[in-house]
């Protein structure tokens, strides 16, 4: 027995490296990658050809814009008064941003750290208000704003942004405020910290993800926003740029030139938001919606 024990053959010892790896399947490959890919060349033709009518010389009918000009830029900036259009939507979307932000952080804190009656049924009403379209509220926000004299300024348009921004904004940033540890803030009130103190000095320094998702947010949707710029605002030195956009599009006869270059230089401070933060906009956005 001890003889055949010592002539019987060794298995193979298989590497762990090999051992944990697991078979790749090609219909697994072909089902994920080909679905991403026509999505993706779904996405990208038409800004592809944003570019291409705003590059190319007008009259040219080439897939490729060669000479590449920058003509239907300067018609834009210049002649149609796009640089008006981009500051009164810089400062539109910044003055929202800040705004949103901080009664965002001040509302989600209240709802995440004090327990009183009607709470959720506050929640619920915050969330019904996101079924709710702008459309519905255009004639009471313009009787609203024309008895204030705000009509036809940008004060307007921050209001009405800032408003429709907020429900969203304090269920997130209520959600981000629950992922901090209460037992943080005790401490600080043991060794003497009020609660405001405590709040600015532990608190709001771990809500650098929320703040920069909550601020993002409603700087896109403020500087995307056509509908509330486009009735609040009729003179064309308040326009802001989706508006001023539109202009470009005559009765008989559109400039896809000119209309198109709108269309990168409108786009641009978008893509540099989510280039820049998004990373933490998708951190932000997961832990306000599973957190509280």
């Amino acid at each position: 027995m001890s003889a055949d024990v010592m002539t019987r053959p060794r298995p193979r010892a298989v590497p762990a490296a090999r051992r944990g790896r697991p078979r790749r399947d090609p219909g697994r490959v072909l089902r994920l990658y080909v679905p991403l890919g026509l999505y993706l060349v779904f996405t990208l033709v038409p800004f592809y050809w944003m570019l291409v009518f705003a590059l190319r010389p007008a009259g040219s009918a080439d897939p490729v814009p060669w000479p590449i000009t920058f003509e239907h830029f300067e018609t834009v900036w210049n002649d149609i008064g796009y640089a008006v259009f981009f500051r009164n939507s810089v400062i539109v979307g910044v003055w929202s941003l800040l705004v949103t932000t901080v009664i965002a952080v001040m509302g989600g804190y209240a709802l995440a750290r004090y327990r009183f009656r009607g709470r959720s049924l506050f929640m619920v009403v915050l969330l019904c208000t996101q079924f709710v379209p702008g459309a519905m509220m255009l004639i009471p926000l313009f009787s609203i704003f024309k008895t204030l004299g705000l009509i036809n300024s940008l004060g307007s348009l921050i209001v009405a942004d800032t408003v429709f921004n907020l429900p969203l904004s304090i269920i997130l940033m209520s959600g981000f405020v629950s992922a901090v540890p209460f037992t943080v803030e005790e401490a600080a009130m043991v060794d003497g910290c009020g609660r405001l103190r405590g709040f600015l000095a532990i608190v709001l320094p771990q809500l650098r993800p929320g703040l920069i998702a909550v601020g993002s947010f409603a700087f896109i949707h403020t500087w995307n926003n056509f509908l509330f710029a486009l009735m609040f605002v009729s003179r064309q030195d308040s326009f802001t740029i989706p508006v001023g956009l539109s202009y470009t599009i005559g009765e008989y006869s559109a400039d896809f030139g000119a209309l198109a270059a709108g269309g990168v230089v409108a786009a641009l401070p978008v893509v540099c938001v989510f280039a820049v933060v998004q990373r933490y906009l998708v951190h932000g956005i997961s832990a306000g919606a599973v957190k509280g």
